[in-house]
Protein backbone atom coordinates (compact mmCIF):
# COMPACT_ATOMS: atom_id res chain seq x y z
CA UNK A 1 0.00 0.00 0.00
CA UNK A 2 0.99 3.53 -0.56
CA UNK A 3 1.09 5.15 2.78
CA UNK A 4 1.43 8.32 3.48
CA UNK A 5 1.74 9.30 7.49
CA UNK A 6 3.09 12.56 9.28
CA UNK A 7 3.74 13.15 12.84
CA UNK A 8 2.21 11.61 15.60
CA UNK A 9 1.11 14.57 18.00
CA UNK A 10 -0.71 16.70 16.52
CA UNK A 11 -4.01 16.65 13.77
CA UNK A 12 -4.89 17.97 10.47
CA UNK A 13 -8.59 20.29 10.68
CA UNK A 14 -10.17 18.28 8.63
CA UNK A 15 -10.32 16.09 12.23
CA UNK A 16 -7.33 13.09 10.72
CA UNK A 17 -5.57 12.82 13.24
CA UNK A 18 -1.61 12.80 12.37
CA UNK A 19 -1.72 8.69 12.97
CA UNK A 20 -4.22 8.06 10.60
CA UNK A 21 -2.93 8.04 7.20
CA UNK A 22 -3.93 7.14 3.58
CA UNK A 23 -3.78 4.17 1.35
CA UNK A 24 -4.63 4.07 -1.81
CA UNK A 25 -5.14 0.01 -2.85
CA UNK A 26 -3.28 -2.57 -4.93
CA UNK A 27 -5.72 -2.12 -7.80
CA UNK A 28 -6.36 -5.94 -8.63
CA UNK A 29 -2.75 -5.78 -9.27
CA UNK A 30 -2.25 -9.04 -8.36
CA UNK A 31 -1.47 -8.33 -4.59
CA UNK A 32 1.53 -5.32 -5.77
CA UNK A 33 0.61 -2.48 -4.17
CA UNK A 34 0.71 0.79 -6.84
CA UNK A 35 4.07 1.85 -5.71
CA UNK A 36 5.78 -1.56 -5.93
CA UNK A 37 3.92 -1.97 -9.23
CA UNK A 38 5.41 0.96 -10.86
CA UNK A 39 9.06 0.15 -9.45
CA UNK A 40 9.42 -2.89 -11.09
CA UNK A 41 7.22 -1.27 -14.69
CA UNK A 42 10.10 1.09 -14.25
CA UNK A 43 12.63 -1.27 -16.01
CA UNK A 44 10.87 -1.60 -18.80
CA UNK A 45 11.83 0.25 -22.09
CA UNK A 46 9.15 2.85 -23.29
CA UNK A 47 8.59 3.70 -27.06
CA UNK A 48 6.59 6.49 -28.59
CA UNK A 49 4.34 4.19 -30.86
CA UNK A 50 1.37 3.13 -30.09
CA UNK A 51 -0.03 0.17 -31.91
CA UNK A 52 -2.81 -2.04 -29.95
CA UNK A 53 -4.22 -5.48 -30.22
CA UNK A 54 -7.93 -6.12 -28.57
CA UNK A 55 -8.44 -9.83 -28.12
CA UNK A 56 -11.72 -11.26 -28.01
CA UNK A 57 -11.71 -14.50 -26.76
CA UNK A 58 -15.19 -16.76 -26.82
CA UNK A 59 -15.24 -19.18 -23.49
CA UNK A 60 -15.68 -22.86 -24.43
CA UNK A 61 -14.89 -23.24 -27.53
CA UNK A 62 -17.06 -21.40 -30.44
CA UNK A 63 -18.41 -24.05 -33.60
CA UNK A 64 -16.01 -23.49 -36.48
CA UNK A 65 -18.85 -24.89 -38.78
CA UNK A 66 -21.33 -23.19 -37.90
CA UNK A 67 -19.76 -19.34 -37.83
CA UNK A 68 -16.74 -18.91 -40.35
CA UNK A 69 -16.69 -22.68 -42.15
CA UNK A 70 -20.03 -24.19 -42.99
CA UNK A 71 -20.38 -27.16 -44.88
CA UNK A 72 -23.78 -27.19 -46.67
CA UNK A 73 -23.30 -29.95 -49.05
CA UNK A 74 -22.56 -32.16 -45.69
CA UNK A 75 -25.18 -34.88 -44.52
CA UNK A 76 -27.78 -32.74 -42.22
CA UNK A 77 -26.11 -34.08 -38.67
CA UNK A 78 -23.13 -32.48 -39.72
CA UNK A 79 -23.73 -29.22 -41.23
CA UNK A 80 -26.61 -28.01 -38.77
CA UNK A 81 -29.56 -25.81 -39.27
CA UNK A 82 -27.63 -22.54 -40.48
CA UNK A 83 -27.54 -21.07 -44.26
CA UNK A 84 -23.84 -19.37 -45.46
CA UNK A 85 -24.92 -16.01 -47.06
CA UNK A 86 -22.87 -14.02 -48.99
CA UNK A 87 -20.45 -11.30 -47.76
CA UNK A 88 -19.16 -8.27 -49.84
CA UNK A 89 -16.23 -10.43 -50.53
CA UNK A 90 -17.16 -12.61 -53.57
CA UNK A 91 -16.34 -16.27 -52.78
CA UNK A 92 -16.54 -15.35 -48.96
CA UNK A 93 -19.85 -16.74 -47.17
CA UNK A 94 -20.25 -16.82 -43.34
CA UNK A 95 -23.10 -17.78 -40.96
CA UNK A 96 -26.44 -16.37 -41.64
CA UNK A 97 -26.54 -14.77 -37.95
CA UNK A 98 -23.70 -12.61 -38.94
CA UNK A 99 -25.30 -9.85 -41.50
CA UNK A 100 -23.46 -7.36 -39.92
CA UNK A 101 -20.06 -8.88 -40.32
CA UNK A 102 -20.77 -9.85 -43.74
CA UNK A 103 -21.21 -6.32 -45.49
CA UNK A 104 -17.46 -5.32 -43.79
CA UNK A 105 -15.57 -9.15 -44.74
CA UNK A 106 -13.28 -6.98 -46.89
CA UNK A 107 -12.04 -5.52 -43.60
CA UNK A 108 -11.55 -8.94 -42.05
CA UNK A 109 -9.82 -12.28 -42.37
CA UNK A 110 -10.78 -15.40 -41.67
CA UNK A 111 -8.68 -18.29 -40.77
CA UNK A 112 -10.29 -21.77 -41.33
CA UNK A 113 -7.28 -24.23 -40.58
CA UNK A 114 -6.00 -23.02 -36.99
CA UNK A 115 -4.18 -25.91 -35.55
CA UNK A 116 -2.12 -26.47 -31.86
CA UNK A 117 -5.14 -26.50 -29.79
CA UNK A 118 -5.65 -29.21 -26.75
CA UNK A 119 -8.92 -30.24 -25.05
CA UNK A 120 -8.39 -27.06 -22.40
CA UNK A 121 -10.78 -25.34 -20.99
CA UNK A 122 -9.08 -22.06 -20.70
CA UNK A 123 -7.73 -18.68 -22.03
CA UNK A 124 -4.44 -19.32 -22.14
CA UNK A 125 -4.06 -20.00 -25.75
CA UNK A 126 -6.28 -17.44 -26.95
CA UNK A 127 -4.06 -14.99 -25.34
CA UNK A 128 -0.63 -16.29 -25.64
CA UNK A 129 -0.32 -18.87 -27.88
CA UNK A 130 0.70 -21.54 -25.57
CA UNK A 131 -1.69 -23.98 -24.07
CA UNK A 132 -1.86 -24.54 -20.65
CA UNK A 133 0.93 -27.63 -20.39
CA UNK A 134 2.94 -25.42 -22.18
CA UNK A 135 2.66 -22.25 -20.08
CA UNK A 136 3.42 -24.72 -16.91
CA UNK A 137 6.80 -25.90 -18.29
CA UNK A 138 7.78 -22.62 -19.75
CA UNK A 139 6.06 -19.79 -17.83
CA UNK A 140 5.20 -17.91 -21.35
CA UNK A 141 3.89 -14.76 -21.06
CA UNK A 142 1.02 -13.47 -22.28
CA UNK A 143 0.88 -11.20 -25.23
CA UNK A 144 -0.48 -7.94 -23.15
CA UNK A 145 2.72 -8.87 -20.80
CA UNK A 146 4.86 -8.70 -23.49
CA UNK A 147 3.50 -4.95 -24.86
CA UNK A 148 3.70 -3.74 -21.57
CA UNK A 149 7.64 -4.59 -21.44
CA UNK A 150 8.86 -4.01 -24.46
CA UNK A 151 6.85 -0.90 -25.07
CA UNK A 152 6.00 0.74 -21.44
CA UNK A 153 3.06 2.71 -21.19
CA UNK A 154 1.78 5.41 -23.94
CA UNK A 155 0.28 7.78 -21.49
CA UNK A 156 1.32 7.09 -17.63
CA UNK A 157 -1.89 7.48 -16.15
CA UNK A 158 -3.42 4.67 -18.11
CA UNK A 159 -1.88 1.19 -18.05
CA UNK A 160 -0.73 -0.65 -21.54
CA UNK A 161 -2.49 -3.57 -20.20
CA UNK A 162 -6.04 -4.23 -19.33
CA UNK A 163 -8.27 -7.23 -19.07
CA UNK A 164 -12.24 -6.83 -19.33
CA UNK A 165 -12.64 -10.27 -18.63
CA UNK A 166 -15.62 -10.85 -15.63
CA UNK A 167 -15.68 -13.10 -13.26
CA UNK A 168 -16.79 -16.72 -14.35
CA UNK A 169 -18.05 -20.01 -12.78
CA UNK A 170 -15.55 -21.61 -14.73
CA UNK A 171 -13.03 -19.27 -13.98
CA UNK A 172 -9.89 -20.31 -16.11
CA UNK A 173 -12.04 -18.58 -18.77
CA UNK A 174 -11.92 -15.19 -17.04
CA UNK A 175 -8.18 -15.36 -16.44
CA UNK A 176 -7.20 -12.04 -18.41
CA UNK A 177 -3.96 -13.45 -19.64
CA UNK A 178 -0.50 -14.14 -17.06
CA UNK A 179 2.49 -12.50 -17.44
CA UNK A 180 4.46 -15.20 -17.38
CA UNK A 181 8.21 -15.11 -16.43
CA UNK A 182 8.06 -11.15 -17.03
CA UNK A 183 6.44 -10.66 -13.47
CA UNK A 184 3.45 -9.47 -11.74
CA UNK A 185 4.57 -6.08 -12.94
CA UNK A 186 3.46 -6.65 -16.34
CA UNK A 187 0.11 -8.23 -15.43
CA UNK A 188 -3.27 -7.04 -16.52
CA UNK A 189 -5.09 -4.25 -14.78
CA UNK A 190 -8.26 -5.89 -13.62
CA UNK A 191 -11.11 -2.71 -13.48
CA UNK A 192 -13.27 -4.49 -11.28
CA UNK A 193 -15.04 -3.08 -8.26
CA UNK A 194 -12.11 -2.84 -6.16
CA UNK A 195 -10.44 -0.48 -8.09
CA UNK A 196 -13.20 1.79 -9.28
CA UNK A 197 -13.57 2.29 -5.40
CA UNK A 198 -9.76 2.87 -5.30
CA UNK A 199 -9.67 5.66 -8.23
CA UNK A 200 -12.77 7.28 -6.61
CA UNK A 201 -10.79 7.54 -3.31
CA UNK A 202 -13.97 7.66 -1.22
CA UNK A 203 -14.27 11.14 1.00
CA UNK A 204 -10.66 11.96 0.02
CA UNK A 205 -11.00 15.54 -2.39
CA UNK A 206 -8.29 15.77 -4.35
CA UNK A 207 -7.31 18.97 -2.79
CA UNK A 208 -6.44 17.27 0.64
CA UNK A 209 -4.85 13.91 -1.89
CA UNK A 210 -2.49 17.31 -2.65
CA UNK A 211 -1.89 18.30 0.39
CA UNK A 212 -0.56 15.02 1.30
CA UNK A 213 1.23 15.14 -1.56
CA UNK A 214 3.18 18.27 -0.65
CA UNK A 215 3.79 16.84 2.56
CA UNK A 216 5.21 13.53 1.37
CA UNK A 217 7.33 15.97 -1.21
CA UNK A 218 8.36 17.81 2.10
CA UNK A 219 9.80 14.10 4.19
CA UNK A 220 11.15 13.07 0.95
CA UNK A 221 13.59 16.24 0.87
CA UNK A 222 14.93 14.69 4.32
CA UNK A 223 16.01 11.24 2.87
CA UNK A 224 16.69 11.85 -0.17
CA UNK A 225 20.59 10.78 0.34
CA UNK A 226 19.28 7.34 1.69
CA UNK A 227 20.62 5.01 -1.04
CA UNK A 228 17.89 2.08 -0.16
CA UNK A 229 15.30 5.13 -1.11
CA UNK A 230 16.51 6.31 -3.73
CA UNK A 231 13.78 6.29 -6.84
CA UNK A 232 11.02 6.53 -4.26
CA UNK A 233 9.74 9.98 -4.61
CA UNK A 234 9.54 9.13 -8.15
CA UNK A 235 7.52 6.40 -7.75
CA UNK A 236 5.11 7.80 -5.74
CA UNK A 237 4.69 10.96 -7.95
CA UNK A 238 3.57 8.18 -10.72
CA UNK A 239 1.12 6.32 -8.09
CA UNK A 240 -0.11 10.05 -7.81
CA UNK A 241 -0.34 10.63 -11.25
CA UNK A 242 -2.38 7.70 -12.06
CA UNK A 243 -4.67 8.44 -9.03
CA UNK A 244 -5.53 12.07 -9.59
CA UNK A 245 -5.90 11.46 -13.87
CA UNK A 246 -9.33 10.82 -15.29
CA UNK A 247 -8.33 9.62 -17.95
CA UNK A 248 -8.54 5.95 -17.31
CA UNK A 249 -11.86 6.63 -15.19
CA UNK A 250 -13.15 8.57 -18.14
CA UNK A 251 -12.44 5.85 -20.24
CA UNK A 252 -13.81 2.80 -18.57
CA UNK A 253 -16.93 5.15 -18.26
CA UNK A 254 -19.13 4.66 -21.66
CA UNK A 255 -22.04 6.80 -20.19
CA UNK A 256 -19.75 9.47 -21.93
CA UNK A 257 -20.23 7.98 -25.16
CA UNK A 258 -22.73 9.60 -27.32
CA UNK A 259 -25.86 7.62 -26.77
CA UNK A 260 -26.23 6.88 -30.82
CA UNK A 261 -22.79 4.62 -30.53
CA UNK A 262 -23.87 3.54 -27.79
CA UNK A 263 -26.73 1.98 -29.18
CA UNK A 264 -24.96 1.03 -32.30
CA UNK A 265 -23.22 -1.47 -30.10
CA UNK A 266 -26.30 -3.11 -28.45
CA UNK A 267 -26.83 -4.45 -24.75
CA UNK A 268 -26.15 -8.04 -25.29
CA UNK A 269 -26.90 -9.90 -21.89
CA UNK A 270 -27.39 -8.62 -18.14
CA UNK A 271 -25.52 -11.41 -16.50
CA UNK A 272 -23.60 -15.06 -16.79
CA UNK A 273 -24.40 -17.50 -19.82
CA UNK A 274 -24.42 -20.24 -17.40
CA UNK A 275 -20.52 -21.19 -16.12
CA UNK A 276 -19.50 -18.68 -18.85
CA UNK A 277 -19.60 -14.88 -18.72
CA UNK A 278 -21.71 -12.29 -19.92
CA UNK A 279 -22.29 -11.31 -23.19
CA UNK A 280 -21.66 -7.50 -22.32
CA UNK A 281 -21.28 -5.48 -26.13
CA UNK A 282 -20.17 -2.21 -23.80
CA UNK A 283 -16.96 -4.37 -23.55
CA UNK A 284 -16.19 -3.72 -27.56
CA UNK A 285 -17.01 0.00 -26.70
CA UNK A 286 -15.06 0.02 -23.27
CA UNK A 287 -12.02 -1.77 -25.60
CA UNK A 288 -11.73 0.56 -28.19
CA UNK A 289 -11.97 3.72 -25.61
CA UNK A 290 -9.60 2.15 -24.01
CA UNK A 291 -7.07 2.14 -26.83
CA UNK A 292 -7.82 5.64 -27.73
CA UNK A 293 -6.50 6.39 -24.33
CA UNK A 294 -3.38 4.91 -24.16
CA UNK A 295 -4.06 0.95 -23.54
CA UNK A 296 -1.76 -0.83 -25.66
CA UNK A 297 -3.75 -4.43 -25.22
CA UNK A 298 -7.33 -4.93 -24.07
CA UNK A 299 -8.33 -8.59 -23.05
CA UNK A 300 -12.29 -9.27 -23.71
CA UNK A 301 -14.28 -12.46 -22.42
CA UNK A 302 -17.28 -12.32 -23.97
CA UNK A 303 -20.51 -15.29 -23.33
CA UNK A 304 -20.32 -18.86 -22.99
CA UNK A 305 -19.93 -21.12 -26.45
CA UNK A 306 -19.48 -24.66 -24.79
CA UNK A 307 -22.77 -25.93 -26.43
CA UNK A 308 -22.90 -29.72 -25.57
CA UNK A 309 -26.47 -29.15 -25.96
CA UNK A 310 -29.20 -27.03 -27.54
CA UNK A 311 -26.30 -26.14 -29.69
CA UNK A 312 -28.66 -23.85 -32.71
CA UNK A 313 -31.28 -22.49 -30.05
CA UNK A 314 -28.40 -20.77 -28.20
CA UNK A 315 -26.11 -19.54 -31.37
CA UNK A 316 -29.80 -17.37 -32.62
CA UNK A 317 -29.82 -15.82 -29.69
CA UNK A 318 -25.52 -15.22 -28.95
CA UNK A 319 -24.16 -14.58 -32.37
CA UNK A 320 -26.44 -12.04 -33.43
CA UNK A 321 -25.33 -9.73 -30.00
CA UNK A 322 -21.77 -10.50 -31.17
CA UNK A 323 -22.47 -9.80 -34.58
CA UNK A 324 -23.74 -6.42 -33.66
CA UNK A 325 -20.79 -5.44 -30.85
CA UNK A 326 -17.78 -6.62 -32.87
CA UNK A 327 -19.10 -4.75 -36.11
CA UNK A 328 -19.33 -1.76 -34.23
CA UNK A 329 -16.18 -1.83 -32.97
CA UNK A 330 -14.94 -2.58 -36.44
CA UNK A 331 -16.51 0.08 -38.21
CA UNK A 332 -15.40 2.40 -35.20
CA UNK A 333 -12.06 1.47 -35.57
CA UNK A 334 -12.41 1.91 -39.77
CA UNK A 335 -14.08 5.52 -39.31
CA UNK A 336 -10.95 7.19 -37.45
CA UNK A 337 -8.14 5.62 -38.61
CA UNK A 338 -7.20 3.84 -35.77
CA UNK A 339 -7.22 0.46 -37.98
CA UNK A 340 -4.03 0.68 -39.23
CA UNK A 341 -3.10 0.57 -35.73
CA UNK A 342 -5.33 -1.50 -33.99
CA UNK A 343 -5.44 -4.99 -34.22
CA UNK A 344 -8.71 -7.25 -33.56
CA UNK A 345 -8.53 -11.10 -33.21
CA UNK A 346 -11.76 -13.20 -32.41
CA UNK A 347 -11.55 -16.69 -31.35
CA UNK A 348 -11.84 -19.01 -28.96
CA UNK A 349 -9.53 -22.32 -27.25
CA UNK A 350 -10.29 -24.95 -29.98
CA UNK A 351 -13.33 -25.87 -32.50
CA UNK A 352 -16.68 -28.03 -32.30
CA UNK A 353 -17.17 -32.35 -33.12
CA UNK A 354 -18.20 -31.85 -37.21
CA UNK A 355 -21.12 -34.68 -36.23
CA UNK A 356 -23.90 -32.96 -33.72
CA UNK A 357 -24.66 -35.27 -30.45
CA UNK A 358 -28.03 -36.54 -28.97
CA UNK A 359 -28.73 -33.47 -27.30
CA UNK A 360 -28.96 -31.04 -30.26
CA UNK A 361 -25.30 -29.93 -29.56
CA UNK A 362 -21.12 -30.58 -30.81
CA UNK A 363 -18.59 -31.80 -28.17
CA UNK A 364 -15.39 -30.01 -27.73
CA UNK A 365 -12.96 -30.84 -31.18
CA UNK A 366 -9.47 -29.48 -30.24
CA UNK A 367 -8.08 -30.93 -34.20
CA UNK A 368 -9.33 -27.75 -35.76
CA UNK A 369 -11.10 -24.64 -35.30
CA UNK A 370 -11.18 -21.16 -36.81
CA UNK A 371 -10.24 -16.82 -36.25
CA UNK A 372 -10.82 -13.99 -37.20
CA UNK A 373 -9.00 -11.06 -37.59
CA UNK A 374 -9.17 -7.24 -38.65
CA UNK A 375 -7.22 -4.23 -38.51
CA UNK A 376 -3.68 -3.74 -37.71
CA UNK A 377 -2.27 -2.08 -41.16
CA UNK A 378 -2.89 -6.01 -42.33
CA UNK A 379 -4.27 -7.30 -45.51
CA UNK A 380 -7.67 -8.51 -45.26
CA UNK A 381 -10.60 -9.57 -47.06
CA UNK A 382 -9.41 -13.43 -47.28
CA UNK A 383 -9.53 -17.01 -46.10
CA UNK A 384 -6.73 -18.62 -45.24
CA UNK A 385 -6.82 -22.20 -45.13
CA UNK A 386 -9.70 -25.18 -45.59
CA UNK A 387 -10.90 -28.03 -43.95
CA UNK A 388 -11.64 -31.56 -45.05
CA UNK A 389 -15.82 -32.34 -45.99
CA UNK A 390 -17.05 -32.25 -42.51
CA UNK A 391 -14.95 -29.97 -40.95
CA UNK A 392 -12.98 -32.32 -39.27
CA UNK A 393 -9.01 -31.19 -39.43
CA UNK A 394 -7.60 -28.77 -41.83
CA UNK A 395 -6.97 -29.54 -45.59
CA UNK A 396 -4.63 -27.47 -46.29
CA UNK A 397 -2.15 -24.52 -45.15
CA UNK A 398 -2.88 -25.40 -41.50
CA UNK A 399 -2.04 -22.66 -39.34
CA UNK A 400 -0.91 -22.88 -35.82
CA UNK A 401 -2.01 -20.32 -32.76
CA UNK A 402 1.22 -19.31 -32.74
CA UNK A 403 1.90 -18.32 -35.97
CA UNK A 404 -1.44 -16.29 -35.66
CA UNK A 405 0.60 -14.67 -32.36
CA UNK A 406 3.51 -13.71 -35.03
CA UNK A 407 1.45 -12.00 -37.11
CA UNK A 408 -0.22 -10.12 -34.47
CA UNK A 409 3.55 -9.45 -32.88
CA UNK A 410 4.44 -8.50 -36.56
CA UNK A 411 1.56 -5.94 -36.65
CA UNK A 412 2.68 -4.04 -33.70
CA UNK A 413 6.12 -3.76 -34.65
CA UNK A 414 7.74 -6.80 -32.99
CA UNK A 415 9.69 -9.57 -34.05
CA UNK A 416 9.33 -11.65 -31.28
CA UNK A 417 10.82 -14.69 -33.19
CA UNK A 418 14.37 -13.10 -33.59
CA UNK A 419 14.41 -10.68 -30.90
CA UNK A 420 14.72 -11.63 -27.22
CA UNK A 421 12.61 -10.57 -24.93
CA UNK A 422 14.33 -10.61 -21.52
CA UNK A 423 13.10 -12.05 -18.33
CA UNK A 424 13.25 -10.30 -14.69
CA UNK A 425 16.64 -11.08 -14.83
CA UNK A 426 17.51 -9.64 -17.93
CA UNK A 427 18.11 -13.30 -19.03
CA UNK A 428 16.98 -13.56 -23.38
CA UNK A 429 13.89 -15.66 -24.38
CA UNK A 430 12.27 -16.23 -27.41
CA UNK A 431 8.81 -16.29 -27.92
CA UNK A 432 7.21 -18.84 -30.67
CA UNK A 433 10.25 -20.06 -31.85
CA UNK A 434 9.75 -21.62 -35.44
CA UNK A 435 6.74 -19.23 -36.13
CA UNK A 436 6.47 -16.90 -38.37
CA UNK A 437 3.86 -14.32 -39.25
CA UNK A 438 1.08 -15.05 -42.15
CA UNK A 439 2.94 -14.36 -45.47
CA UNK A 440 -0.69 -13.60 -46.50
CA UNK A 441 -1.14 -10.79 -43.85
CA UNK A 442 1.33 -9.10 -44.23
Amino acid sequence: MLTIRGRENSGFCDGLSRREFLKVGGLAMGGLSLTEMLALEAQAGVRKNHKAIIMVFLPGGPPHQDMFDLKPEAPAEVRGEFKPIKTNVPGIEICEMMPNLAKMMDKCTIVRSLVGARDEHAAQICFSGYTVNEVSRNHAPTMGAVLSKVYGAVDKTVPPFIGLSPKMGHMPWADPGDPGFLGLAHGPLKPDGQLMADMVLKGISLDRLADRKRMLESVDRFRKDVDSLQGVGELNRKAFDLLTSKKLVDALDITKEDPKVRERYGKGTEGNVDDGGPCWNHQFLMARRLVEAGARCVTIGYGRWDYHGANFPQLRKYLPMLDQGLTALLTDLHNTGMDKDVTVVVWGEFGRTPYINKDGGRDHWPKVSCCLMSGGGLRHGQVIGSTTRFAEEAADRPVDYKDVFATLYHAVGLDVTSVPIPDQTGRPTYLLDGHEPLPEMV
